[in-house]
């Protein structure tokens, strides 16, 4: 199994990214990356799966029709990851999704095997929680979006991480790869990567997963570039690494078998020391790169 994928090694039709089950032998996560021109237009079927669609670059109209009715979003969206805090609309499962930009645009189609269907939502960019997590060189900014406890679905978690230049996050590296109630869960993980670019030099990171115990093996160490994918079906992960003078982008798509929709982890008992260090050291001053906007009256 290839987990590293390459930009355009993913790629599928109108997809710049196209991750399935079945394409990264699991269960549960997929995700898309739509690339639609200027008027261009997307339907799919959302299947079997919840799907949230996740503004990139540009803004969008969304529309979700199935037996319970029809309902439009209107996605205000940002120019770019490093911009902004975006709105974002949730597909339930069993519908027909249709994407279209006046402007064009790239969208991000999050989703989720489950087994109940929620209706579909709009969630406003002023209500993403922005976590600044870590301090020192571990600093990064978390946009939970679709974070447990923050927006109902059925099964899937998705957050985006902002790393500045030189820093490191997905640190200490972590798992979540066995079922221990109350301590861990077991989630399938995609990366998705954007970097800042310099002067017109892309840029460029470091991804690192670790075999966590026998049956999970998963080994990566991998140079990872603008619209490259990383899969982590088990394993520690982390640290992901942002190369100095570019700010490192990553989505990260969460599914499993757990009744409970939750996101608990287990530090690497080797590097979970650093944790304590954190009260004693500033949180970078670059972040928070932005913030949410503020509530509408």
């Amino acid at each position: 199994m290839t987990y590293h994928l390459p930009a355009g090694k993913a790629r599928s039709g109108p997809h710049l990214v196209d991750v399935t089950p079945e394409t990264a032998g699991w269960g549960y996560s997929s995700l898309r990356v739509l690339e639609l021109p200027p008027g261009g237009t997307h339907a799919f079927d959302t299947g079997d799966s919840e799907w949230i669609v996740l503004p990139l670059s540009g803004g969008c109209t969304v529309t979700s029709a199935d037996d319970f009715g029809h309902e439009t979003f209107e996605l205000t969206g940002r120019t770019g990851v490093f911009d902004g805090v975006t709105d974002f609309a949730y597909m339930p499962r069993d519908a027909r999704a249709t994407v279209s930009s006046a402007a064009g645009g790239r969208f991000a189609l999050t989703g989720a095997r489950c087994t109940r269907r929620l209706p579909a939502r709009y969630g406003p960019a002023s209500a993403v929680p922005v976590e600044l997590r870590g301090t020192g060189n571990c600093s990064r900014q978390v946009n939970n979006f679709g974070a447990a406890g923050v927006f109902e679905c059925d099964k899937l978690i998705a957050v985006e991480v902002i790393t500045p230049g030189g820093n490191w996050s997905s640190f200490p590296p972590h798992k979540h790869d066995e079922h221990r109630p109350g301590e861990e869960s077991v989630l399938e993980e995609i990366y998705y990567f954007e970097f800042a670019g310099h002067d017109g030099t892309p840029g460029l990171g470091y991804q690192r997963v670790s075999p966590s115990g026998p049956g999970r093996e998963t080994d990566v160490l991998a140079e990872v570039r603008d619209g490259d994918v990383v899969l982590i079906p088990d394993g520690w992960h982390g640290p992901s690494m942002a190369v100095p003078g570019h700010h490192m982008y990553y989505l990260n798509v969460m599914a499993g078998p757990e009744a409970e929709r939750a996101w608990l982890i287990c530090d690497h008992p080797d590097h979970a020391w650093i944790r304590g260090t954190w009260p004693d050291q500033p949180v970078d001053p670059r972040l928070p790169l932005y913030t949410a906007p503020e509530r509408s009256a």
